[in-house]
């Protein structure tokens, strides 16, 4: 009895397989009968604002590019690209040394900043008023030597 149910999913399983087939078959002959119906753009051409286009780009409107005008890199930091004053004083809202991280808000905006124990300089509690750095971290702005006021 088990030999004929054994049999009976074989071919269940080898009926569905070649339904798959056919039914792949049958998308893969449509298809191609929708790319002959609508071939769609066949040569494609970029324009001088980087969109593809079918008409080729007008040679009048070519500019050329003096190719050493190029900068490759990240631009150099001028005197005066300082946003801010960098030194800024704020409240410790919350710093868990079991963690060794807190937060310290900025007494100027109100923003809240990460700090680390490792970019703190006093030892700090919730409450108190300290100085402290900006610094881009991986995540925003962290705040770094933190001092107590």
């Amino acid at each position: 009895m088990a030999k004929s149910q054994q049999t009976y999913n074989k071919s269940e399983k080898e009926k569905k397989r070649l339904k798959k087939r056919e039914e792949k078959q049958k998308r893969k002959l449509a298809r191609k009968a929708e790319a002959k119906d609508n071939p769609g753009i066949q040569f494609a051409y970029v324009d001088h604002d980087g969109n593809l286009t079918d008409t080729p780009p007008d040679p009048s409107e070519k500019v050329e590019i003096d190719a050493s005008t190029i900068e490759i890199g990240i631009p150099k930091k001028e005197e005066g690209d300082e946003e801010f004053d960098p030194l800024r004083n704020g409240k410790v809202s919350f710093f868990d040394h079991s963690k060794g991280f807190g937060f310290i808000i900025d007494s100027e905006n109100n923003e809240k900043y990460f700090t680390h124990i490792s970019g703190i300089i006093d030892e700090i509690t919730e409450n108190d008023k300290v100085s402290f750095e900006l610094e881009k971290g991986m995540k925003g702005m962290n705040a770094v030597r933190v001092k107590k006021i």
